[in-house]
């Protein structure tokens, strides 16, 4: 039995809109990027993953009345928020577009996308050095957390000195000789050899530093600026609550996998029912970017092992619509598409007693022997002897002939295994020979 610890999940904050009204102030953020997702998704070569090309840019101000900052502003912001996708020069709506009226949650889910992008949204100040512009993105959570608390406006100076402390706190961590450590040693704390964190990085970089951070958050919608101070706005407030509520869902792992690889956390689940392992799955994916835990859940599935590779996609049934354009992908791999093909069906409303249908003969056989080498390398050798009935031939001499065929890397090891499994010899005998004929690649 599990001793880990949990913590229980934070509630909404107080006051805090019902989701079709967060949706809606979402939406109005995101409504020049909508406009233009829609245009670029029907123009032809509408730009690249850079910035959008210059006859692009004026086409669409053109054709959407906008200037042609609000179209690069709104270009942007699009792609950022999975709005659009680039396919070369070709862009195509994301599956957030194509939801976008319909479903709360996927505006809610592209709006965060914006949010948790804001430092790419509103550019560094010029002349800073990476390193020092990472450890204020870095410590915004800090101030965000703040914000929150104070559940309304908050100084500038205070935000200030919360963020001079965090950057100090990360020195500190690693270990780092700090910004301005070489100064020479002035009053108070500097004299007894303890510079401010203001002094270790120079108060006017983070000065600087802060108010850039202050106006991207503002800029995605996540909070507003007055006279010296700065207010969450719902929401920036709902976003923070909903970073909070992955922390404690990442600390409530009844395995204790989150931290572990795809693979290891994959195996930790294998022996688990249903229930408990959707819960693993969340509570890993919690702790990673949907795209980072989406592209290491594919790898996994891509390997040797095909009890990894039908939990991989299990995983992906928890995420669910974001991981729609990486499964889709995939379709053309020989070993991933019978899975993605299941994938999509259920995911698109087929019930998943009725998925299978979707497959083709070959693709149902090739599945079936991809399961079958699960349960030999991991299962019992009864569940092996009872996988025969699940097999859509119907008779042992129809599966044998079409296993033989479809050219599944672990065909043999299958037959041998299944043949020393099952308790009819005669049945035994016929399944050894289809095993020596796919061996040495005879009729």
């Amino acid at each position: 039995m599990s001793t880990r610890r949990t913590r229980p999940a934070p509630r909404p904050p107080e006051g805090t809109p019902p989701r079709t009204e967060l949706a809606r102030q979402a939406r109005a953020v995101l409504a020049d990027a909508v406009r233009i997702a829609h245009w670029a998704a029907g123009a032809p070569a509408p730009g690249s993953a850079a910035p959008l090309a210059t006859q692009a840019l004026e086409r669409a101000a053109t054709a959407l009345e906008l200037s042609p900052a609000q179209v690069r502003a709104g270009w942007d912001r699009a792609r950022l928020a999975g709005l659009i996708e680039l396919h070369g020069d070709t862009a195509r709506p994301g599956w957030r577009l194509r939801a976008w009226d319909r479903d709360d949650s996927a505006v809610l889910r592209g709006w965060v996308a914006l949010f948790d992008a804001w430092s790419l949204v509103h550019a560094a100040p010029e002349g800073i050095e990476t390193g020092a512009v990472a450890e204020a993105v870095e410590a915004v959570p800090q101030v965000l957390s703040l914000l929150q608390l104070s559940a309304g406006p908050v100084s500038v100076p205070a935000l200030l000195d919360l963020l001079a402390q965090r950057i100090a706190e990360l020195h500190e961590e690693r270990c780092e000789v700090p910004y301005g450590a070489g100064r020479t040693a002035g009053d108070g704390d500097q004299a007894a050899g303890r510079p401010t964190p203001a002094q270790d990085r120079g108060a006017d970089l983070d000065a600087l530093l802060l108010d850039w951070a202050l106006e991207g958050l503002a800029a995605v919608g996540a909070l507003t600026l007055g006279n010296g101070h700065a207010t969450l706005t719902p929401l920036g407030n709902w976003a923070v609550w909903v970073k909070l509520e992955q922390i404690c869902v990442a600390a409530q792992s009844p395995a204790g996998n989150i931290e572990q690889s795809a693979a290891d956390m994959l195996l930790g689940c294998a022996r688990l029912t249903p229930g408990p392992a959707r819960d693993e799955y969340r509570a890993w994916l919690a702790a990673r970017t949907v795209g980072s835990a989406v592209a290491e859940l594919l790898a996994v599935a891509r390997g040797e092992d095909a009890l990894l590779r039908g939990l991989a996609f299990e995983a992906l049934r928890v995420v669910g619509a974001p991981a729609e354009p990486e499964v889709r992908a995939v379709v053309t791999s020989p070993s991933l598409r019978p899975y993605a093909l299941l994938w999509l069906a259920e995911y698109e409303g087929a019930d998943p007693d009725d998925a299978q249908e979707i497959l083709s003969r070959e693709e149902a056989t090739w599945l079936w022997v991809d399961t079958a080498a699960a349960v030999a390398d991991h299962g019992e050798t009864g569940l092996l002897v009872r996988h025969l009935d699940s097999a859509v031939q119907g008779t042992v001499p129809a599966l044998l002939d079409e296993v033989r065929a479809v050219g599944h890397p672990r065909t043999v090891q299958v037959l041998v295994a299944l043949a020393a499994a099952h308790p009819d010899p005669a049945l035994a005998k016929a399944v050894r020979r289809a095993a020596f004929q796919v061996h040495t690649g005879g009729a």
